[in-house]
């Protein structure tokens, strides 16, 4: 197997201390950011790192990048031990986090490609000729010599996409590469990804189901520091076969609560909106059996359904199934 990426019982904890009047120690907390997790990403293979806020994703990322210091386990990029070969591990390796604010506003997209490419000691006419084909390969080569600053996020992203591949490294490390951008841009970069990387090895995190969806060749599900599932998407998505997705549009807002009450349900999500109306999904051995309880439920709570139907599960409804949350965010849900 040729290995890109070995990560085995890895750990971290951060420690915080709370001080009154900025002196005295009151309080000291420790969070524990992973708790020994285990996975391998082989070179021609992107793997997704999934899970909500404060998983540890990025506290993985960053302990492959040499940015953290793990507490004990090991990790080994391209053969290198990032603890005691960090310089070597770096050199392999190129990363987004951040975001845009990785890159220099008030240089030129050209200007940042050359100047990344040197600090990877490329020369100065190596590091012209890559920033140049990568610059054609974002399709920037007419906004090449304006100011970073005048970018939009989109092609900022680009430059910040360029750069990590300056000096072909064979692993990729992408944190939320896509976060922000407008849905354009964003499909730009999975296609780009997918089409121009696919022999790279790639570790990426994202809360975007169907960016995971699309790129990944497998996916590890962290939650609480620790990966509660492996495999690929559609390996996943069969482990809920065991139950019906259903989901209901109501006019009315309901409540979750009601509906744990119904033989077979094991999982529900209530959605509500400004506009007076919810949207209710649940997972339920037999959705069949159950609709008609479920329709009651809508009713004895003054709601109306619009419509209902049966879906397919997402990667969502698997991490629901296995931590009851849900890793999308931005979403007002109730479990």
């Amino acid at each position: 197997m040729n290995l890109g990426i070995k990560v085995h019982k890895l750990t971290k904890t951060y420690k915080s201390t709370k001080r009154k009047y900025g002196v005295i120690r009151v309080s000291r907390r420790e969070t524990k950011a992973l708790k020994g997790i285990d996975f391998t990403v082989k070179r021609g293979e992107i793997v997704g790192l999934l899970g909500p806020n404060g998983a540890g994703k990025t506290t993985t990322i960053k302990i492959l990048s040499t940015l953290v210091l793990p507490d004990s386990g090991e990790a080994i990029v391209n053969g290198y031990n990032v603890v005691s070969q960090p310089t070597e591990a770096r050199a392999t390796i190129g990363v987004i986090t951040g975001g845009e604010r990785s890159i220099y506003h008030k240089l030129s997209g050209r200007e940042n490609l050359i100047f990344f490419g040197r600090l990877y000691r490329l020369t100065r006419n190596e590091a012209k000729e890559r920033a140049d084909e990568l610059l054609g390969i974002m399709g920037l080569q007419e906004k090449a010599d304006i100011k970073v600053e005048d970018y939009s996020s989109g092609m900022r992203m680009k430059i910040v996409f360029a750069r990590s591949l300056i000096h072909d490294p064979p692993t990729l490390l992408y944190d939320e590469p896509t976060l922000g951008l407008d849905p354009g841009f964003a499909r730009e970069i999975r296609q780009l990804i997918r089409d121009k990387l696919h022999e790279k090895c790639i570790l990426l995190t994202t809360h975007y189901m169907n960016e995971a969806d699309f790129l990944c060749d497998r996916i590890e599900l962290l939650h609480e520091g620790q990966i509660v599932a492996s495999g690929t998407p559609t390996e996943l998505k069969r482990q809920t076969r065991a139950f019906d997705v259903l989901t209901l549009q109501i006019k009315g807002v309901v409540h979750a609560e009601p509906f744990k009450g119904i033989p077979g349900v094991s999982e529900v999500t209530v959605t509500s909106d400004a506009s007076d109306a919810s949207a209710v999904r649940v997972h339920v051995q037999n959705g069949a059996a159950a609709l008609r309880r479920l329709l009651d439920t809508v009713e004895s709570q003054g709601g109306k359904v619009l419509r209902f139907a049966f879906d397919e599960p997402t990667l969502d409804d698997v991490f629901i199934q296995k931590t009851g949350r849900r890793i999308a965010n931005g979403d007002s849900t109730e479990h």
